[in-house]
């Protein structure tokens, strides 16, 4: 697909880490641009590049008609993220939200392409070495996101099958850079108050995603029309181990680098032990430790890139350190750093 002043791209999650990158290289390429956005949310870039607003969210679904006139291509970018809370509000925004939106570019009369952002978290929540494509989602999650991750990249390829929607599915691993309000500051908090300890060696790899290089694979999937029904790991190719990955931060950030370990084995005790007492005292917020981050930390993730790398013609440009110093150096500016420690 060639894009021309007479197509529009629909970006969802456009206030967030991969849709506000998304807006900002279609705005470099000149290509029109609307956003689906809460009217609660922060729309001071989106307005700065000239980015057409349509108030609503994934749960809005009158919103999403309007959302979707005369659009010719969408990035679906939002999601409800998090490693606790009830699976039926991560069903009603992942997958009820995203059949919603589909229907309603599906119906508009224009649509040309379409790219899903999934996550390499559908797979089964245990050690990857090299895990490519070929090996089927897990619909047995570990937590309300993964599982609801999976579910809708299955719906997304029921619209492929069943109604023709021209779509590309994208799998990231953990997505970081500027503009991540979420999971780093809570990682550089942790850090700067001496509360972080690794799970096991902290040896085993990390499926890192500078959301540069992901961005870069979400243009690369609109421009081939012949990649329809296809999917992709995404990652930096370049994988970082945990010990790498806190040791930068920390660095980067000016807070000493964390030494103490906990033994994975027992580590998964505790979380055993936290995640059913949380459940049984109705907890809204997720304990320390749960099977989640046991996987975020202990397990080795490393998947495959080389379909991407030959298909899409997908190739990291921006290496972890770069990248990191981005996201940090934005953290700082952001304040969401302290000189404290």
């Amino acid at each position: 697909m060639e894009f021309s002043s007479d197509d529009l791209l629909l970006v969802t999650g456009a206030t967030g880490l991969v849709g506000s990158h998304v807006v900002q290289r279609a705005r470099e390429l000149g290509m029109p641009t609307r956003a689906l956005v809460r009217e609660s949310s922060d729309k001071q870039l989106l307005s700065e590049w000239d980015t057409d607003l349509v108030y609503g969210d994934l749960t809005d679904h009158e919103s999403h008609a309007r959302a979707a006139e005369g659009v010719t291509a969408l990035v679906h970018c939002a999601a409800k993220v998090g490693d606790w809370g009830p699976i039926a509000e991560y069903r009603r925004v992942n997958v009820q939200g995203t059949e919603s939106l589909l229907r309603a570019v599906e119906t508009n009369g224009c649509l040309k392409r379409v790219v899903h952002i999934s996550s390499l978290g559908v797979y089964k929540a245990r050690d990857h070495h090299g895990t490519d494509e070929s090996e089927p989602v897990s619909l047995s999650g570990i937590d309300g996101y993964t599982l609801t991750k999976a579910e809708s990249e299955q719906l997304v390829r029921s619209h492929i099958e069943q109604h023709n929607l021209p779509a590309t599915i994208l799998r990231p691993g953990f997505i970081y850079g500027p503009r991540d309000r979420n999971v780093l500051p809570r990682i550089v908090e942790r850090l700067r108050v001496g509360g972080f300890k690794f799970l096991g060696s902290g040896q085993t790899l990390l499926n890192n995603t500078y959301v540069g290089n992901l961005v870069d694979a979400v243009f690369l999937a609109l421009e081939r029309d012949d990649l329809t029904g296809e999917v992709f790991n995404i990652t930096d190719g370049a994988l970082v181990t945990k010990c790498q990955f806190i040791e930068t931060i920390a660095s980067l950030a000016g807070y000493p680098v964390p030494d103490g370990h906990v033994p994975l084995g027992v580590a998964r005790v505790l979380a055993k032990l936290m995640e059913s007492t949380w459940h049984l005292l109705g907890k809204e917020s997720a304990p320390l430790l749960n099977n989640a981050r046991i996987k975020f930390l202990g397990l080795n993730l490393d998947f495959s890139i080389e379909k991407a790398r030959r298909q899409l013609g997908y190739e990291p440009q921006i290496a972890f350190e770069t990248g990191m110093q981005l996201a940090i150096g934005w953290c700082r500016e952001a304040g969401l750093l302290t000189s404290e420690s």
